[in-house]
């Protein structure tokens, strides 16, 4: 018999929420089989059997949330379900009906509890069932459970607030008549749905906060002609896909950039570390990437020592991982500054919060025709970017997030600089 127990996870996560068992109690596992989905401030990890064995029980429910090193269940020894049910070989007459009629009796007791207002500790219920429930406002009692012993879980929950009525309420009031048809805003009660918040969304929600109280956050602003780049890419990305099997996009562009405004202005490269400023001398660029759960920002290391294939290959890995949940945690920790794309979506203006504890992070957006004046007599269409840097004015001027920006952009209106200084 050995227990299921939550692995260790990287010294920033210390708990995680069961947000998926994928076997049952009885069920036959080999070593190396996935037993359950663990959801945490940054990844979902899967927890895989150690050796072969028997569910035995399961100990902690979907929605239940877990500490590192914390028993989620135990597999026993076996090779089939170790707990038979006690079903008469061969009378199936005389023990169906008292079964039946078993499985029935603690709901029709649950529902004369719940119109006797018994309090919640009378019904059998999973720990993430309680909590649904005191978030939601709902009498357990009035809840009905499917297993066998009418134990009440998650989903019954679920399912019962989606109802129209509760057990045990009294009736809803008729439909008014129809002859004096209301106008739409005058019916007080508004359609909703209330979704409790996932915890990476929670996690993303606390820091950017954090992030905002704990920093003097300032960002500055400047435009990007992106004609040169957008030439190289027309000109070269063919026989560059040939060669290296991976698409030239705009973030190896950036990213070159970045590092070589890094190196000219390396207190961006810093944070602040109680009294002092650690400033970096290595460029672990973050990217921010938009999963299905929340932001993730994946690290592509030493990016000073990568060319644009590489940084193109490194990015397009980890954006795949972030959008299958696999990141690993080593992915995800240690960024020294962050480039964030709302372009993508369409933003053609943003101000990005910082990624604490890094001290800068740039801001891309959607490429736009403008006309610009060339000279003095001449204007042009000519696809423009707005770019962002939010900075940390404790320890970085105005003046030297101006330059760094500048920089920035210099380095991005003449490519081939890139290779020099980037």
């Amino acid at each position: 018999m050995s227990e299921i127990k939550v692995p260790e996870m990287g010294e920033s996560i210390t708990e995680g929420t069961v947000s998926k068992w994928v076997v049952k109690e009885g069920d036959t596992v080999s070593q190396g089989d996935v037993l359950l989905e663990l959801e945490t401030d940054k990844v979902n990890l899967e927890i895989s059997a150690e050796e072969d064995g028997v569910i035995e029980s399961i100990t902690r429910q979907e929605g239940d949330t877990v500490q590192v090193g914390e028993s989620v269940g135990v597999i026993g020894a076996g090779t089939g379900a170790p707990k038979a049910p006690e079903a008469p070989p061969a009378k199936p007459e005389a023990p169906a009906a008292p079964a039946n009629e078993q499985a029935r009796e603690p709901k029709t007791d649950l529902a004369a509890a719940a119109a006797a207002g018994k309090p919640d500790s009378d019904t059998i219920a999973t720990p993430a069932a309680r909590k649904l429930a005191r978030e939601r406002g709902i009498d357990l009692n009035a809840v009905q459970g499917n297993d066998p012993i009418g134990r009440v879980k998650h989903d019954d929950v679920r399912k019962h607030d989606d109802k129209p009525t509760n057990l045990g309420a009294p009736p809803s009031k008729p439909a008014p008549p129809a002859p004096k048809a209301p106008a739409a805003d005058s019916n007080p009660a508004k359609p909703a749905d209330v979704v409790p918040m996932s915890r990476r969304r929670r996690t993303i929600a606390n820091r950017l906060v954090e992030a905002q109280h704990n920093a003097a956050m300032l960002t500055t602003f400047n435009e990007v002609d992106m004609t040169a780049i957008l030439d190289v890419r027309k000109r070269r990305k063919d026989k560059f896909k040939e060669k290296h099997d991976v698409g030239l996009g705009f973030m190896s562009f950036f990213t070159k950039a970045v590092v070589g405004a890094l190196k000219a202005y390396p207190m961006v490269n810093s944070e602040i570390n109680g009294e002092d400023v650690i400033i970096k001398k290595y460029y672990d660029i973050g990217i921010a990437v938009s999963a299905k759960e929340g932001l993730v920002v994946p690290v592509v290391r030493d990016a000073d020592r990568l060319g644009f294939a590489g940084i193109e290959k490194e990015i397009a890995s980890l954006a795949s991982k972030a959008r299958n949940n696999s990141l690993a945690l080593s992915e995800l920790q240690g960024g020294t500054f962050t480039i964030t794309n709302g372009g993508v979506f369409g933003s053609l203006l943003s101000t990005p919060i910082l990624n604490a504890p890094q001290v800068g992070i740039l801001g891309m957006h959607k490429i736009q025709l403008r006309p610009i004046a060339i000279d003095e007599t001449r204007m042009e269409n000519r696809p423009m970017m707005y770019i962002a840097l939010s900075y940390d004015h404790r320890i970085i001027d105005g003046s030297e997030a101006v330059s760094f920006l500048v920089k920035v952009k210099e380095l991005l209106e003449d490519p081939e600089t890139l290779l020099i200084e980037g």
